[in-house]
């Protein structure tokens, strides 16, 4: 992997001089107030302005701001006008424009397409601040606001939707969002070294339409230039018969020398899907091979196509080996350049450790804003993930390459946030990131590592060249808890339990003190079939990390549950895997009060197999087999009545989907029975009382994959609707209920008969 230049090895711009700003500022007063005259950067983002290193707008202005640029912030503006874009007047450099720390339409609409109540990342919760497809809508005031204007596009919305993409809400594959936004350049992933490199050069006068040789960019152009050889994806994968194929070993732009290949080169079978190895030539080297995917056109049209350009992409994401890619748009291509450089320990630390003021701008005086009162006490340890789950787009956006802190690092934010964040009781609430136990674990060889192209580093099993060592983060628990005026550091985020089961010591370490009653991680699913789609270990995993979290939580004399996370609906899920899933999900006495189904996100490999019924993990072929997809609202409502089989309202469907599969055997009132064969007299607005000795139930939380979390409280059941707790009352009605039904069966006229059971 080639050297990058060092995020603070740039010469500072002459703005350096007015030294960083207590807020970015969001306003005329606040620029008079530090002295500006304009801003060098303005960036537009659809979030609340949360100065905290844990929001994207935070983190890219107080980096560009270190750089010795003026960053202003517009937060939610009003889009209906250009007026809001231009009220901290035109930039000098370029408008960064970002939808927020969500895609504006996971943001807005739930799995089922319903709106949204609420919005996190605005003050008091609420909803509608910010539009649909906001980084279209926000790029094209901004052009409105001032024209000729440089306008950068980046965030999470921008990583996912760089490409041709099945867009869930319309059903149907849109542009790459860089030519519906009319944006000039895309940055995709943590774009912390592009965003640099961009702001030095526009001020040095480069212009902004020349600046194609960056890591981790889109842009648009015409034609491939010279001196580039051209790859048609298809080599690397065939999907079946297609349109000619131009050998990958000619020169495209040498027409003389591509005439004579085509006039030699063999005849191929089409169906024949093969890997083509590039083999070292003086003529073909990796720095200028572009890969073409099928056009736009072809993946609207074509679903199989849209599941091999999938395949494809995802083939492209290792640093260490990824080519340039483009995919044509009409009469344009949209170009990909390989994926940026891994930040460095040092480079981690020099972005956390800026001047982040760690709460929300004054402007909102004080208005809760959810998404920071959940994350204001913990603390990013690492970026990237290296699990690959289809349904997750954390591997498309940062990488599979961890990225970590030093030690040092992490324990000065927890000081300071003990030392400065208002209302802090000593409570660290995460140390985390994107998965609470990849700290410091990589690749045994970087040259093993440099070459990869697995999308998973634990998938279908643990990787045999991955370290899986865990001392490093024992060792920072030790530390972090250690801190004066520390009382409890929290592990919230979400755990790769088939990973830490190989280090019974960590497991020992984070059961005895880092678990606040719950500990929550994702089985997902429990059968064979929606696992392999998901790219999840098989549930004998959670099996073995349950039995050493119950273990050592018994050697630490505490009351301490897991809870599981569970997907409805996803690609290759059938109706008895669910079935199965509620079966078990009753043997261990989970129970869940709400849930949701998968989620297609833009880019995921999950969604691929929804639009295409295709499976990308293997060869795609006409002919290859087709993934099971749940699409139909009915079927939608069964998997997730499925994982709610404790609750009367969906009693009614399963009986009927039960005698349809032939499992009528699980409608009754035995133990191993799933539901009862009569519904509840009244409103069934209430659940059965658990049984004596049973597992503690609870309550559950939705994770924004579309998983659904069964929890264990310790306390009895919620109500069904599940809108108040569990009371006397309802503790009565249900207990009555529950004896009704037994006298119902008890044997008549001393006969040992029993009451028939009701019709179906």
């Amino acid at each position: 992997m080639q050297a990058a230049k060092q995020l603070y090895d740039y010469p500072k711009y002459w703005a350096e001089c007015f030294g960083p700003a207590p807020f970015l500022p969001m306003s005329r007063a606040e620029m008079d107030l530090l002295g500006w005259d304009s801003c060098d950067v303005i960036i537009v983002t659809g979030d609340a302005y949360v100065d905290h290193p844990s929001f994207g707008m935070a983190i890219i202005g107080r980096l560009l701001e270190a750089q010795g640029f003026r960053v202003g912030i517009i937060a939610q503006p009003d889009w209906q006008s250009k007026d809001d874009f231009m009220k901290l007047g035109k930039p000098n450099l370029f408008f960064g424009v970002a939808a927020g720390n969500m895609d504006s339409m996971i943001n807005r609409y739930t799995a089922d397409r319903k709106i949204r109540s609420d919005d996190a990342y605005t003050p008091g919760g609420s909803a509608g601040k910010r539009p649909d497809r906001a980084s279209m809508v926000y790029s094209q005031r901004c052009r409105e606001a001032y024209k000729g204007v440089p306008i950068v596009l980046g965030g999470i919305e921008a990583s996912l939707r760089r490409i041709a993409h099945y867009d869930y809400w319309q059903d149907k594959v849109r542009h790459s969002i860089l030519m519906d936004s009319k944006a000039d350049i895309l940055l995709y992933g943590n774009a912390e070294r592009a965003v640099v490199d961009i702001a030095q050069r526009l001020s040095a006068g480069e212009p902004i339409e020349a600046i194609t040789d960056m890591r981790g960019t889109a842009f648009v152009r015409r034609d491939t230039p010279e001196g580039w050889f051209e790859i048609d994806s298809t080599r690397i994968d065939r999907p079946g018969k297609i349109d000619k194929i131009i050998n990958p070993y000619v020169n495209t732009q040498d027409t003389q020398a591509c005439a004579i290949e085509q006039e030699k080169g063999p005849v191929e079978d089409p169906n024949e899907a093969k890997v083509v190895q590039l083999l070292p030539s003086p003529k073909l080297t990796r720095d200028k091979t572009v890969i073409r995917l099928p056009s736009y056109e072809k993946v609207k049209s074509d679903p199989v196509l849209y599941a091999h350009a999938n395949r494809v992409l995802h083939l492209e994401t290792n640093p260490g080996n990824a080519r340039a890619m483009v995919q044509r748009h009409g009469e344009q291509d949209v170009w990909f350049n390989p994926p940026p450089i891994p930040l460095t320990t040092e480079e981690m630390d020099y972005v956390f450790g800026l001047p982040y003021a760690r709460v929300p701008h004054p402007e909102y005086k004080g208005e809760k804003i959810p998404a920071y009162d959940m994350i204001r006490f913990s603390v990013n340890i690492m970026r990237g993930c290296f699990g690959g789950c289809t349904f997750c787009s954390i591997t498309e956006h940062e990488g599979r390459i961890i990225q970590n802190r030093s030690e040092d690092s992490i324990i000065r934010e927890i000081e300071e946030i003990r030392d400065k964040v208002p209302g802090f009781t000593g409570v660290i609430s995460d140390l985390g990131g994107p998965t609470a136990n990849m700290y410091r674990i990589a690749c045994k060889d970087p040259e093993i590592e440099k070459h990869c192209r697995k999308p998973s580093c634990v998938w279908p099993g643990i990787c045999e060249n991955l370290n899986t060592d865990h001392s490093s983060l024992i060792q920072l628990y030790r530390r972090a808890r250690d801190l004066p005026g520390v009382k409890k550091i929290l592990i919230a985020s979400g755990l790769r339990y088939d990973l830490a089961v190989e280090s019974p010591e960590y497991v020992k370490e984070l059961v005895t003190h880092h678990v606040g009653g719950y500990l929550k991680i994702a089985p997902e699913h429990t059968e064979e079939g929606p696992l392999g789609k998901m790219m999840k270990p098989g549930i004998g995993s959670y099996d073995r990390f349950k039995q050493m979290f119950e273990k050592y939580t018994k050697e630490a004399g505490k009351e301490q549950y897991l809870i599981p996370y569970f997907i409805a609906a996803h690609p290759g899920t059938t109706d008895e895997d669910m079935m199965n899933l509620a079966l078990w999900l009753k043997r261990n006495g989970f129970r869940a009060d709400q849930v949701q189904a998968f989620y297609p996100s833009p880019m995921a490999t999950a969604t691929a197999m929804y639009h295409s019924k295709k499976n990308p993990l293997r060869k795609v072929t006409y002919k290859s087999d087709e993934v099971t997809i749940v699409k139909g609202e009915r079927q939608r409502r069964l998997h997730k009545a499925f994982l709610r089989y404790h609750d009367p309202k969906n009693w009614p469907m399963l009986r009927e989907a039960l005698q349809a599969m032939g499992r009528a055997d699980l409608i009754g009132p035995g133990k191993q029975q799933l539901i009862p064969a009569t519904q509840p007299v009244g409103d069934g607005g209430y659940q059965s009382a658990r049984r004596k000795n049973s597992t503690p139930v609870g309550s559950k939380k939705v994770g924004a994959s579309g998983r659904i979390q069964t929890q264990h409280t310790g306390l009895p059941p919620r109500a069904s609707d599940g809108s108040k707790p569990w009371d006397k009352r309802e503790q009565a009605k249900a207990e009555a209920f529950a004896k009704n039904q037994q006298d119902k069966r008890k044997p008549k006229s001393g006969k040992g008969s029993k009451r028939p059971v009701a019709p179906r």
